[in-house]
C-alpha cells in the first residue's frame, strides 16, 4: 500500500494534477487514514517520496561492476544516474524538491559516494592529477550528467542530447589529468552503459 501510494503521487506530480489526501486515494481501495497510517500525513508522503527516488538511484548505481578502468566506472556511474532518471522521471523531479526533507538523509550522500570511491581510484592509479580533490571531481561529473538529464527526463530536448555525455566528460576529465586517448576510449566504454540499460 506504501509503495501503490508513492507511485501514485509520482504520477500525479508528472501529470501535473493537484495532489490533496484525497485526490491521491481517490480511485484507489485506499482510504485516507493509509496516508496517516504509512506516513503520518502529506507531509511525511512527501520525504517518502524524495527518498524512494534515492533509494532506487542507489540500487541503480550498486548495479555499476567496478572494473579496471576507473575512468569508465566514473562514467558508467554518471550514465547509470541519466539511466534511473529516465527510468523514473516521476520520481526524479521530486528528489531535488529541498521543500521537503529526507526520513535518511544519509541515503543521499551514499549516492554521490559512489563516485567519489570511482574519481579517488581514478587518482590513485594516476589517471587523475594527485591534486585533484575526488569529491569535486565527483560533484562536477554528477553536475554534468544531472544537467543534461534534466533537459530530457523532465525537460524540452530529446533523448539525442544525452550524447554530449562523452564530449562534457572527456574534457572534464581530460583537464583533471587523464591522457586523451585513454580518456576518449574509458569514457566511450562508460557511457555505453547508459545505451545497454536504457
Amino acid at each position: 500500500m506504501r509503495t501503490l501510494l508513492i507511485e501514485r503521487a509520482a504520477h500525479m506530480l508528472r501529470t501535473r494534477e493537484p495532489i490533496t489526501l484525497r485526490s491521491l486515494v481517490a480511485g484507489t481501495s485506499v482510504s485516507t487514514m493509509a496516508v496517516y497510517t504509512h506516513f503520518g500525513g502529506m507531509d511525511g508522503m512527501w520525504k517518502a517520496l524524495r527518498q524512494e527516488g534515492f533509494t532506487r538511484l542507489g540500487a541503480r548505481l550498486a548495479t555499476v561492476t567496478t572494473s579496471q578502468d576507473p575512468v569508465r566506472d566514473l562514467t558508467a556511474l554518471v550514465a547509470a544516474y541519466a539511466n534511473n532518471a529516465l527510468q523514473h522521471p516521476d520520481l526524479y523531479r521530486v528528489m531535488f524538491d529541498a521543500d521537503f526533507g529526507l526520513e535518511d538523509a544519509q541515503a543521499a550522500d551514499d549516492t554521490l559516494e559512489y563516485l567519489v570511491q570511482a574519481a579517488e581510484r581514478g587518482r590513485r592509479a594516476g589517471r587523475f592529477r594527485a591534486d585533484i580533490q575526488p569529491l569535486e571531481l565527483a560533484t562536477q561529473s554528477w553536475v554534468i550528467g544531472h544537467g543534461l538529464v534534466s533537459l530530457v527526463a523532465t525537460g524540452p530536448l530529446p533523448r539525442e542530447t544525452l550524447d554530449y555525455g562523452t564530449t562534457l566528460l572527456t574534457a572534464l576529465f581530460i583537464s583533471s589529468g587523464d591522457q586523451p586517448d585513454t580518456c576518449h576510449q574509458s569514457v566511450e566504454d562508460g557511457w555505453k552503459q547508459l545505451l545497454a540499460t536504457g
